[in-house]
């Protein structure tokens, strides 16, 4: 894996890996923690439960400013690996049009009962080069990661 394809934050979040895992299972946790600002809702709003588990994401890709031509649309996410209170990694994919092999993961690692170290990362290395050529890199940037974190952390502190 190519270490410039891959994004990778963490943050230490003062809750339980319990308690986070809960929201981020739960894709309008997706849309509260997410820095892009390019998601809008999470009509298929169900609990995420093991791999091959799908969950749509509408987007407002105008955002992000990268493909101009694309603005709002519908994600089609699938779970590819799952750990339960440790590990959601999932695939995405435009709903009308096949995934193009990046895929983004959450990693929990209790620090204690109520502190949790929480990775946030994006991996394109499994992206094809035309399509690398035709996307900025990087997509999302370790800044909008960070604020996902501190979004998660809000939320999950207001809740």
């Amino acid at each position: 894996m190519s270490e410039s394809m891959r994004v990778s934050v963490s943050r230490e979040i003062p809750a339980s890996s319990e308690v986070i895992f809960s929201m981020i299972t739960l894709p309008a946790g997706h849309v509260a923690m997410d820095g892009s600002g390019s998601l809008i809702s999470a009509p298929s709003n169900h609990q995420l439960h093991a791999v091959g588990d799908t969950f749509l994401m509408d987007m407002d890709r105008a955002s992000l400013g990268d493909i101009p031509e694309i603005t709002t649309y519908q994600v089609e996410n699938e779970v590819h690996a799952f750990e339960a209170n440790r590990l959601l990694e999932w695939t995405v994919g435009m709903v009308d049009r096949p995934k193009i092999g990046h895929f983004y993961g959450i990693r929990l690692t209790p620090i204690d009962v109520s502190l949790t170290l929480v990775e946030n990362y994006v991996d394109w290395s499994e992206v094809p080069e035309k399509w690398q050529t035709r996307i900025s890199w990087p997509v999302v940037s370790a800044n909008m990661m960070q604020e996902s974190l501190a979004r998660l952390e809000a939320a999950i502190l207001s809740a």
